[in-house]
């Protein structure tokens, strides 16, 4: 067994065991349950990561992301035109690939929502969502309302997949509220999911197959972390019928909500962008006041680097590393996924090798960050104000 490996089985019963310290109920937690939860993640890593004709599949599944994002290029570059990605009428300074985020990168989120809004309409999205849900009572014992709102995290992000069960919201008892709060923020949509494999496609060939793969494993994971901290029994719910909660008229129909729903979306992340850059600027600035430590100024990334380098850790990351995986870590949590994404991307190719670029990939995968948390709680508040 490798120093890496014996690194990262730490690192598993240790974030384990950090959730168990934390726990409402340290005696109320299932060893038994665990394990199970542990064998279901490893598992489906193996089927994804280890069978062929799986990863074969996402192979295909990336070329389709591929042909989404030249579709959205083709879109914003006849809308925006140079400023979308069209050909530039006069010379481009520098290398000729400067990227302008909003018109460029973004509106392939109004492109997927619709997509999305058509496979809805089509029964394609609800048919997964209710397998994946059963597939989760059956093997871990997670009741018809939790699971059906676990589920639909995959698909939906945190506003929107509580809307499929806002109508048991109020029955659910608080262990399976909080297992539907964990698995909201633990996995990505499948709207935003796209964005990021465009970003990271540069850095980290199959991409979309990483993310598709961080997302899902992350789910019985989330559910593990969930039942340790807050211990309790399943729920039984039936709540199939909250799937038929959202319905179109006509896939044109479909088309035209989902554009809508995408372009609200699409303008939401730039405003966030917009508010979190200029907060980390007057936090550098303020930050600037003080001495300078190692010879460098103080700023924020430095201060989430030192604060989950130890954290990094136990994912497997080489103490050589584990300052710069915790300024992308840090990035994530205090800010959202989409800058830390972004500023893999940026680094330096010494700071992280290939195995700890992969890591991060799977975990910066996540709504976990302070603005989600934020707007998840003000939905389960409003759709079930008496829970």
């Amino acid at each position: 067994m490798t120093l890496f490996s014996v690194q990262s089985l730490f690192g598993l019963f240790g974030l384990i065991g950090l959730a168990w310290l934390i726990s409402e109920n340290r005696k109320a937690v299932s060893a038994r349950w665990v394990g199970i939860a542990l064998l279901v993640q490893i598992v489906l890593a193996i089927l994804i990561l280890k069978i062929p004709f799986v990863w074969t599949a996402l192979s295909v599944l990336s070329r389709g992301v591929a042909a989404l994002d030249q579709a959205a290029r083709d879109g914003t570059a006849f809308v925006f035109g140079y400023t979308g990605g069209g050909p530039a009428p006069f010379p481009v300074p520098g290398d000729g690939t400067s990227v302008i985020v909003a018109f460029q990168i973004l509106p392939i989120v109004i492109v997927v929502s619709a997509l999305a809004a058509l496979l809805w309409h089509w029964r394609l999205l609800p048919t997964l969502i209710l397998w994946f849900s059963r597939s989760l009572q059956k093997s871990l014992g997670i009741g018809g309302g939790a699971s059906l709102g676990a589920a639909a995290t995959l698909f939906f992000g945190v506003v929107e997949s509580p809307l499929f069960i806002r109508g048991v919201l109020n029955k659910l008892d608080r262990a399976d509220l909080f297992v539907v709060m964990t698995a909201g923020l633990a996995t990505v949509s499948g709207v935003v999911l796209v964005l990021y494999a465009t970003i990271l496609e540069p850095v980290l060939p199959g991409a979309t197959s990483h993310i598709v793969t961080a997302s899902v494993i992350s789910l019985p994971a989330a559910l593990l972390i969930a039942r340790v901290m807050i211990p309790g029994e399943a729920t039984t719910t039936n709540t199939d019928q909250d799937l038929n909660s959202l319905s179109y008229d006509s896939s044109l129909d479909a088309v035209v909500q989902g554009t809508t729903d995408g372009m609200k979306l699409y303008l939401a992340i730039i405003a966030i962008l917009i508010v979190v850059f200029a907060f980390v600027s007057l936090g550098d600035q303020m930050l600037g006041l003080l001495p300078d430590v190692g010879g460098a100024a103080v700023t924020i990334d430095r201060l989430f680097g030192w604060v989950f380098a130890p954290i990094v850790l136990l994912f497997g990351i080489p103490p050589s590393e584990a300052l710069a995986a915790g300024q992308l870590m840090g990035t994530k949590a205090v800010l959202n996924e989409f800058v830390a994404y972004q500023a893999l991307t940026g680094l330096d190719l010494d700071a992280l090798s290939p195995r700890s670029t992969l890591i991060m990939t799977y975990a910066l995968c996540g709504f976990a960050n302070l603005a989600s948390v934020g707007m998840l709680v003000s939905v389960i508040g409003t759709l079930a104000p008496d829970n």
